[in-house]
Order: C-alpha cells, then sequence, then structure tokens
C-alpha cells in the first residue's frame, strides 16, 4: 500500500487523476485497451473533471461503474452521469443495469452483465464512507461475502444498490481511494489502523493507492507507525 497526502482537496483530485492517468498509459501500451472501474461522489466529479482535460489514449478506454443505486434513468440519485465528462466512444461506457423491475430480474440481469466484465480492471477507484463502506459494501449487508462479480445490497440510506464485490475489486491489478474532508479523517484511522469492523477493510492492501488530503489525513499518526506493508 501506498499513502500520499495532499495539501488540499483539490491537490488531492490532481493527484489521483494523475495515478489513473498513468495506468491508462500503462495498460494501454502493454494490452492495447485499459479498464477501469470508477466510484461517485463529490471529490472524484473534481477528479473526473481533471482527468478528462489529459491527453490520453481515450478511444482505448472502457469505463465501469464500480456500483450504482437502483433508480430510473435521469434520476438524480444515479453516478452514472459523472462519467459524462469523459472523452471515451459512447460504446466503451458500461453501465450497471440498475433499470430492472423485480428483485428477480434485477438479480437475473446482474449476473448477466457480470459474465461481461473484463477479465481483470486495470484499475479499481474507490472513496469510503462515513460509516467505514466503500464500494456499496454497507456495514452488516451480506452483499460483502458475495462471491459472483455482481452483488445486490440490501436497502442503504433509501436505495437498493448493484455493487462489484471484493473478488473483481481485489482481483484488479490496482485500487486507487481518494479521501477528502475531515468528516472521513476518523474513519481513514480506522482503517489504516486495521479495524475489522469496517466494510472498507476487506480491500487488499497490496497494490492499492490512497490518496489524502490533509483534512483526511488529520487523525492519522506518524505513517511509519502505521501497521503497512510498504508497497
Amino acid at each position: 500500500m501506498w499513502i500520499r497526502v495532499n495539501e488540499s482537496a483539490e491537490a488531492a483530485a490532481r493527484d489521483g487523476a494523475g495515478v489513473i492517468a498513468r495506468r491508462v498509459v500503462s495498460a494501454v501500451r502493454l494490452r492495447g485497451v485499459a479498464h477501469l472501474a470508477v466510484s461517485g461522489g463529490r471529490t472524484p466529479a473534481v477528479m473526473f473533471a481533471r482527468l478528462a482535460d489529459m491527453r490520453l489514449p481515450w478511444a482505448d478506454v472502457h469505463l465501469w461503474q464500480v456500483d450504482e443505486r437502483v433508480a430510473p434513468v435521469g434520476d438524480p440519485d444515479r453516478n452514472l452521469g459523472l462519467l459524462d465528462v469523459f472523452p471515451v466512444p459512447g460504446e466503451n461506457v458500461h453501465p450497471l443495469p440498475v433499470e430492472a423491475g423485480s428483485s428477480d430480474e434485477l438479480a437475473a440481469v446482474a449476473a448477466r452483465f457480470g459474465s461481461t466484465l473484463p477479465v481483470r480492471f486495470d484499475l479499481v477507484h474507490l472513496g469510503i464512507g462515513d460509516d467505514g463502506h466503500t464500494a456499496s459494501w454497507p456495514p452488516g449487508d451480506p452483499v460483502i461475502d458475495e462471491r459472483l462479480p455482481i452483488g445486490i445490497s440490501g436497502e442503504y440510506r433509501g436505495r437498493v444498490r448493484l455493487t462489484l464485490t471484493p473478488p473483481v475489486i481485489n482481483g484488479a491489478r490496482a485500487r486507487l481511494v481518494v479521501v477528502t474532508g475531515s468528516d472521513k479523517a476518523l474513519m481513514v484511522k480506522r482503517w489504516l489502523l486495521r479495524d475489522a469492523s469496517l466494510p472498507i477493510e476487506r480491500l487488499r492492501r497490496t497494490d492499492t493507492i490512497v490518496v489524502l488530503d490533509a483534512a483526511a489525513a488529520a487523525e492519522l499518526p506518524d505513517l511509519d507507525e502505521l501497521p503497512l506493508p510498504s508497497a
């Protein structure tokens, strides 16, 4: 695991964009295509805008969602609109299929969609919630033990959600966790000190890059005191 602390949220967004850009360039050079799975939120919107302005091989980039709320097309709860800033071909954007009717239909389309995922993502971008969740792995929800590629969480903060599951996210070539704001500082500390009660503790630490702003890192001890591998 690598931990990078930036002075401000803007600097953290810029740093995260740089991490993603380097992974895109490397993936396209080595394999001819880059598969990215991204999360929603305030900080990602800034980071995505920075990233979209970079001169990258966008025609060879495929964008996937880490998770999404089950809601109709155009619903403001959806995260899909955040991907509109990226200059990728439309067929390279792969929204999670959250518009099915019944729960049985949702499970069926989720299973079919799971079979279309890349064998291995080049990078999965994540955040952390104020309750220690990441992706859509709410505390206490059995979705965290799902072995299928796409899981269905129970209703969480008003919405059922589809989410990539731990085997998929931990199987990626790398993970990027971007966290900003003082409201996340305690959860960042608990996670990095290995609080097993937090869903994000199920995240594989090897090949995981953590990008923080100073506010999110405010509760951390000196980095050399954290129980972390250096890489």
